[in-house]
């Protein structure tokens, strides 16, 4: 098994959802939207992929 891919976001990537719209579609799963504006960060209950806000990211929006 490989290990889960650490993605850092800033406010642009906000809503953040999983897959990303460059995941590759044969790589896909259903989509799932993440919070990471309350604790800064999120994983994909499907993938494992991690989601980190970039420090001192503004979330636009939100």
């Amino acid at each position: 098994m490989s290990e889960a891919q650490v993605v850092m976001v800033d406010g642009k990537d906000l809503p953040l959802h999983c897959p990303t719209n460059k995941t590759p579609n044969w790589n896909s799963h259903p989509r799932v939207f993440l919070d990471v504006a309350k604790t800064g960060e999120a994983k994909c209950p499907y993938c494992g992929t991690e989601y980190k806000l970039i420090p001192g990211t503004e979330p636009h929006g939100h």
